[in-house]
This record gives C-alpha cells, sequence and structure tokens, in this order.
C-alpha cells in the first residue's frame, strides 16, 4: 500500500466527520465540520474533491446522492500529522503536548477511563523492555568471555592431528624386493661367468679333483627373492 497524502487542516476536519459518522454526504460533513465555521457547500464540495484526488476518500452513489468514504483509518492518518505537531510545537516532549492538550477541555469518565488503560499499557511497554535490557547485558558478556577463549585458529591447526605418512602397500613392497634382488643375483652370476675357466681347464679340474655340489645360481637367486617377498609381506 502506498504512502497516503498528507491531508490540510480543513481536510483533516472532514476526515473526522466521515471517521467517527461513516460515508456521508458533503451536507452532513459541512453540518459536523468540528470548528463550526460558517462555510458555503461549494467550499466543502471542493474539499471532499481535493480529498478523492489524493485518494483519501472514495465517492458512491447511493441513488442520485454522492457519498463519501475514509481510504485509511484514522490511526494511520492522525499518526503523521500528531508525530508532526509534537515536533513542531513541542520539540518531541510528548509529556507537554499531553499537558498542554489536556487543558484544552474536560474528560468524560469514558475518556478518563481509557487514557488511564493506555497509559498502564505504555507503562508495562516500558518495564518489559528495561527488563529484556537488564537480561541481556549478562547474555552479552558471557558471550564476549567465550569468544575471548576461543582458540585461534593456528591453535586449532596446531592441535589439529597431523595426518599419516602414505605407506606403500605391501604388495609394491614385495615387488620392489624382488625386483632388486633379482638384478643382484644377474649381476652376480655375470660376474662369474666372466671369472669361469677354459673348458679344458674345467675339465682337467674336475678330473682330478671333484669339487662339492653347489646350488646353481638361479636356485640361490629364487631362495632369496622368496625369503625377501615373505618378509615384505609381514611388514
Amino acid at each position: 500500500m502506498t504512502r497516503p497524502s498528507q491531508p490540510s487542516n480543513l481536510e483533516l476536519q472532514a476526515l473526522s466527520v466521515l471517521w467517527h459518522e461513516g460515508p456521508s454526504t458533503v451536507a452532513t460533513v459541512l453540518d459536523l465540520l468540528p470548528d463550526k465555521k460558517d462555510r458555503a457547500y461549494t467550499t466543502v464540495l471542493t474539499v471532499m474533491q481535493s480529498l478523492e484526488r489524493k485518494h483519501l476518500v472514495k465517492r458512491v452513489l447511493a441513488g442520485r446522492a454522492h457519498v463519501y468514504e475514509a481510504s485509511y483509518s484514522q490511526e494511520m492518518i492522525v499518526r503523521r500529522a500528531t508525530q508532526d505537531f509534537l515536533t513542531n510545537a513541542f520539540g518531541g516532549r510528548l509529556a507537554e503536548a499531553l499537558l498542554a492538550i489536556l487543558s484544552t477541555g474536560t474528560l468524560t469518565l469514558e475518556e478518563n477511563t481509557n487514557i488511564e488503560r493506555e497509559l498502564q499499557r505504555h507503562k508495562t511497554m516500558a518495564a518489559k523492555k528495561t527488563a529484556k535490557k537488564v537480561a541481556a547485558k549478562p547474555a552479552k558478556k558471557a558471550v564476549k568471555k567465550v569468544a575471548k577463549k576461543a582458540p585461534a585458529k593456528k591453535a586449532v591447526k596446531k592441535a589439529a592431528p597431523k595426518a599419516p605418512a602414505k605407506k606403500a602397500p605391501a604388495k609394491k613392497a614385495a615387488k620392489k624386493a624382488v625386483k632388486k634382488v633379482a638384478k643382484k643375483a644377474v649381476k652376480k652370476v655375470a660376474k662369474s661367468a666372466k671369472k669361469a675357466p677354459a673348458k679344458k681347464a674345467v675339465k682337467k679340474t674336475v678330473a682330478k679333483k671333484a669339487p662339492a655340489k653347489k646350488a646353481p645360481a638361479k636356485k640361490a637367486a629364487k631362495k632369496a627373492v622368496k625369503k625377501v617377498a615373505k618378509k615384505a609381506a609381514k611388514k
């Protein structure tokens, strides 16, 4: 909903009639204007037309008569006017404004009761606000205290357990060890082959003295490989 335009003083008087009497004709508004000044019918008609242009009233036909109805509640329109009056005339001091208003007339018993009820409501609201503020102070202190004790990001990182170093799987280690031993065995066999005597020298030596039987180099290499593989698998 768009914010309504602010009515003039005379327009406010016309609206006050509609708020209290309900939808009314121009003649009714003319008769019930609060200031009781002598005005022409056309003057009030002009006021009602101005209110219609500002969308503050709606005009409907009731037979041959034009009836005007307020578009907004009294509270919505008067709140802004009251705030302006309070600021301009009393510098925003509500107590002074209330006393000044009360001094202009006499309250009925019903009006006096309504005002007392409203004052009591304001007292209750003020007490609740004060209680909330008092309750909020210890909570804020507690939050600040906890915030101070909270560890810094660096401390958190330091305290966090270090991720264990990645270890190569047992199978990979075994294969690596096997390849290493196989290479050594091949190199050993190659060296032995270079140092081996000629066929004749070998036959002569064999004829003279039969050497003790030794396991071939290949079997020794395989045996060493199996041994290393078992150890790696156990790890």
